[in-house]
């Protein structure tokens, strides 16, 4: 996790309005918008990686209610055009949603209901999928 934190870092790209990183309180904020807990181990990736621009995909963030990453409003969308409730959207892809389950496992949801890819965890998600974009 260390390894992938610092290579993201390094990936980072300067940008005009650089993003935020979360506090303990935004994310017990974003848990009461959502109704659901977020996993720990997405909390450790919010807290630690949220700010980090890299790469062609933009995972969702929690620091900026203005932002079009907003995980309310990201949650929201996805929640409304069918994907499971249980799951959260941590990133939004061309047909679907790279979302984490309770058991902090990652998906590739795609409209109509089907699952594309898995990842283990979301560190594993940032190294295979954000980290390549």
């Amino acid at each position: 996790m260390e390894d992938i934190i610092e290579l993201l870092q390094e990936r980072n790209v300067e940008v005009p309005v650089p993003l935020d990183l979360p506090d303990e309180d935004d994310l017990v904020e974003i848990e009461e918008q959502i109704l659901i807990s977020l996993p720990d181990e997405y909390k450790h990736f919010l807290l630690e990686v949220s700010d980090i621009v890299c790469g062609s995909i933009e995972p969702a963030t929690v620091a900026d209610p203005s932002s079009h990453t907003f995980l309310p409003e990201l949650a929201a969308t996805a929640w409304d055009i069918g994907m499971p409730r249980e799951y959260i959207p941590i990133c939004e892809h061309a047909h679907g949603y790279y979302c984490i389950t309770q058991d902090a496992a990652i998906l590739l949801w795609q409209h109509g209901d089907t699952i594309e890819d898995e990842w283990p965890s979301i560190w594993n998600w940032a190294k295979d999928v954000w980290l390549e974009s």
